[in-house]
């Protein structure tokens, strides 16, 4: 997962890989498309409806073209490393497809310094919400970035080195563990991640890639105790341990050291679960 290049009014992820079967519908004339900022989106909310304005969907997808196609030639941009029939198909702008997009503006005071959320296709964004550039890979492992982006653990390292932004110096020095497809671990992320991204049928393409169905976590409760697990799965990732988790949810917020306690302590079944079934 590469980072994206970024614009001033409007930008996305990659296309779709060959493996992903899926393609998006040409833009008609007279769409218009939402044009995102950062409140446009939350953890696990991929619309807020609080959108930054509005675009002709064909004029924007022809600017977004001959823009991607311009900077592939500079070896800084992250589209430099898109291979040319991708690069030449419309249908794979980022525009036109599901990607993972952040919060640029934010602070270690916040209730959560990342806000990441998995974007819907047909809407592009400001540059108040950077976005991950995928150049390889599938949509499952763009799942499991997602899952780590959302995991709170994540989140608290972020936390020791962001004063008022996100950028990706901060992003690209984070760990990220990938034990690779087929992990147990990892295949649980991914799922638990896909079920929660793909909340309608926007994501329908998408979740199919991945393996889930769309629209499944339909209450409060599940949805509570999915982030529970995922941030237990990726504990196990990264090696951490009780103590770990223990400092980890005590201090998340310096002034209220029991804020999280009753998180916590939902992640420790699904950790002690999970711990079992790897020793086995």
């Amino acid at each position: 997962m590469t980072a994206g290049t970024r614009s001033s009014r409007s930008t996305g992820n990659s296309g779709r890989p060959s493996s992903d079967d899926s393609k998006p519908s040409e833009p008609r004339t007279g769409d218009v498309w939402p044009v995102y900022a950062g409140k446009s989106f939350n953890l696990w909310q991929p619309d807020t409806g609080d959108f930054y304005d509005s675009a002709d969907a064909v004029s924007i997808t022809a600017n977004l073209q001959q823009k991607r196609q311009s900077q592939s030639r500079t070896v800084r941009s992250a589209f430099a490393e898109l291979r040319q029939p991708v690069l030449l198909d419309p249908a794979t702008l980022p525009c036109r497809n599901p990607r993972i997009a952040f919060r640029d503006v934010t602070n270690p005071t916040n209730t959560r310094t990342i806000v990441a959320a998995l974007i819907p296709p047909r809407v592009v964004i400001t540059n108040k919400g950077p976005y991950l550039l995928q150049t390889r890979g599938g949509c499952r492992d763009e799942a499991f970035v997602l899952g780590l982006l959302a995991w709170m653990i994540m989140d608290w390292c972020a936390r020791r080195t962001v004063e008022m932004s996100l950028n990706f110096h901060v992003l690209n020095a984070l760990p990220v563990p990938d034990p690779g497809e087929g992990h147990p671990v990892r295949d649980r992320v991914v799922e638990i991640a896909g079920r929660l991204a793909a909340v309608d049928d926007r994501f329908a393409d998408w979740a199919r890639n991945v393996g889930v169905p769309v629209g499944s976590v339909n209450d409060r409760k599940a949805k509570d105790d999915l982030i529970a697990e995922l941030d237990a799965c990726v504990a196990h990732l990264y090696g951490l341990d009780e103590d770990d988790l223990a400092v980890l949810y005590s201090t998340f917020d310096a002034r209220r050291p029991d804020r999280y306690a009753e998180h916590h302590a939902a992640v420790l079944v699904h950790f002690r679960r999970w711990s079992a079934a790897i020793s086995r």
